[in-house]
Order: structure tokens, then sequence, then C-alpha cells
């Protein structure tokens, strides 16, 4: 038997990279599927590409989480039987500019506080209610190294991983007595789209940060979730780290020369 047969899974950033990977993994693994994000022509893809594989029963609901009322327009949407969500993976995320503090650009931190932090709220705020009426539920958040340890020029973006760090601790606190699990999932260097929307569509300079290193794939971050959403009931993964064996911590690779 398939291990999250007719479990619902709500995944944001579904329509590339982590997100992606994700739906993929739990796809196979039976999971009812709502996937979210701004593009529902890859969405829809997505989701044919699973019915095909898979048989997949899935729904799509496209808005951007910086946006509060859309948040909560597309998740009323739902039939209410669909809003029993039983996993919520806050996958969307992302990182715009590396620039010191002083030669920041407002803007970029606008859109990375949004996404990265308010955006996972404005979601969890509306999948959370129904867990803690069921005292059933399991909310796996995307963090990063970063959330961890900070890199030169990476202030803004660190600072709201170290958020979503910090969010899921207290969250974890906050429904203990509900039976719900919390667990953040905290990848280094991913090779997805993240460095070419970091540098604005830069796909030479995105390619230089992998450069001399071997680095992880959406599909092993989206395994290590699996993992935490596939353990036994009593058991709750906290967090799980996972780097590039090249890399110790969010500012100590090693590069391969040729």
């Amino acid at each position: 038997m398939s291990l999250l047969k007719n479990k619902i899974v709500f995944i944001s950033g579904a329509s590339s990279g982590i997100g992606m990977a994700c739906a993929r993994s739990f796809a196979h693994e039976g999971a009812t599927l709502i996937l979210a994000g701004r593009r529902k022509e890859k969405l829809e893809q997505l989701a044919s590409e699973l019915k095909e594989k898979f048989n997949s029963e899935t729904k799509i609901l496209t808005f951007d989480v910086q946006n509060n009322h859309e948040v909560k327009e597309a998740f009323n949407s739902l039939p209410e039987d669909w809003k029993n969500v039983d996993i919520l993976i806050n996958s969307a995320g992302l990182a715009q500019g590396m620039h010191k503090l002083q030669e920041g650009n407002t803007d970029d931190w606008d859109v990375m506080i949004n996404t990265n932090i308010k955006g996972l709220l404005y979601l969890t705020r509306e999948v959370l209610p129904y867990m803690v009426k069921r005292e059933s539920g399991h909310i796996i958040n995307l963090g990063s190294t970063a959330g961890h340890d900070v890199y030169p020029s990476g202030n803004v973006y660190c600072a709201t991983k170290f958020a979503v760090n910090a969010i899921s601790q207290s969250l974890r606190i906050d429904v203990l007595d509900k039976s719900i699990k919390v667990s953040s999932v905290d990848p280094g260097m991913v090779e997805t789209e993240f460095s070419i929307v970091r540098f604005s569509g830069d796909v030479e300079r995105a390619k230089n940060v992998y450069r001399g290193v071997d680095p992880l794939t959406a599909e092993d971050v989206a395994d290590a979730i699996l993992y935490c959403a596939t353990r036994p009931k009593h058991v709750n993964i906290n967090e799980i780290i996972l780097t590039p064996v090249a890399q110790a911590q969010s500012n100590f690779v090693v590069r391969k020369t040729t």
C-alpha cells in the first residue's frame, strides 16, 4: 500500500524546483495533491504528468503568496473536504539580489520578506485551524542553511530564513498539545532556478554559484521532506540540515579545480 494513500498534501511553490520535485515524490506515494504557485500553465502541465504517471488526483491553486487576500481567496475556493490538509509543504521562497546592506535594493528586500516570511505565515494561517480542529496534521517548512549561519551579502535573505527557523520552532510549541507535527528541512547549495532568480535571469552568473561543486538536487531535498512526512505517528522530525559533501556551512565550500 502506498505510504500516503488518500492523504491531502498542499505544496506551495509547486511550479518549479523543490516544490515540483515534492509533487512528484508525494504523487508516487499515492498522495492527493493541491499544487499552488503563480504559473498556472506549469502547474497544469505538472498535474497532467502526475495524472498520467500515478493517476494522481490534484487541484491547482494560482496565487501569489505575498498577497494575503489572494491566499485567502484561493484557499476558500477549495471544496470543504479538500481544506482538511494532512501535510502542508511551505516550499515557496526566493532570493533576490546579493548586495551589501548599504547597497541593497529595498524592492528586493520587500519581495524576500513578503514571500519567505509573510507568505509562509499567510498560508499556514489558513490551513492550520483545520489541523487544530482535527488534532492531526503536519507542517513542513523549507528553510536553509542560511537560517543557521550567514554569508557575505546574504543579509536580508539570511534574515528571512532565520525567521523561518524561529517560526518553525515556535509553531511546534504552539501546536504541541494538538498532535500536529512541525518540521523544517534546511538545505545548503541546491541547483534549481534559485540562483537564476537571485541574479535576475543571469544564467552564467548563476552557474558560477555551483562551479566546482556537485550540488544537491531538488530531488535530494524532496526525498528529505518525504522522509519527514512518512515517519511513524509518534515520531516528529524537528529539523533536517542537508548539504553537498563539499559544503560544511553556508560560507564554507570546497570547489574542485580543473
